[in-house]
């Protein structure tokens, strides 16, 4: 376990169960980061620039902490996939996504007295070929709203995937293994 306190820098809950498989006791910070200022042409380096800005953003107010940051990134062809703006915006995104495979890179920065360690985990998702009624369907259920490529590998979105090459929990926002690695857990 880390000797010091530890703070999560992001507000998606399921980073929190994740987390929490890892370390039962930690605080949740959100920061405001401009994410558009942060977006590079590389998606794994768009996902550790995000990551880090909002771990140094709540290292800030927390400097005695371990703080740990995350950002997940949904790319394809050179498109980057954010949380979606709106539900056509959703529809797009999964429609782009169908019947192809794209890569999902999540940042993850550690954040503490001793220094500041980033990195990224990727992991390699095939979807099968997806109707607009499903793709609609899906939607429908808000599910994709606040998630990254708009779709939730663990949810509604299970039945989408016909290949998975690399961590689930990455796809779903903080790559448990590579994290334990870094935590020396």
């Amino acid at each position: 376990m880390p000797q010091r306190p530890v703070v999560l820098a992001s507000g998606s809950p399921r980073r929190r169960e994740l987390l929490r498989e890892l370390i039962p006791d930690f605080e949740v910070l959100t920061s405001d980061v401009d994410e558009d200022a942060l977006t590079v042409e590389d998606p794994f380096e768009t996902a550790e620039r995000l990551a880090e800005s909002k771990a140094r953003a709540i290292h800030a107010l927390r400097p005695e902490a371990l703080v740990i940051g995350g950002d997940t990134v949904v790319a394809l062809e050179g498109e980057q996939f954010a949380k979606p703006k709106d539900v056509e915006d959703a529809k797009r995104m999964i429609r782009a996504l169908s019947g192809r495979t794209h890569v999902v890179a999540t940042g993850i920065s550690l954040v503490s007295p001793e220094g500041v360690q980033t990195f990224h985990d990727k992991t390699y998702v095939t979807f099968r070929d997806l109707s607009d009624d499903e793709i609609a369907a899906y939607v429908a259920t808000g599910e994709p709203m606040d998630k990254a490529g708009a779709y939730a590998i663990q949810g509604g979105a299970a039945g989408f995937v016909t290949k998975r090459d690399g961590s689930e929990s990455n796809v779903i926002g903080l790559p448990l293994e590579r994290l334990r690695e870094y935590l020396r857990l």
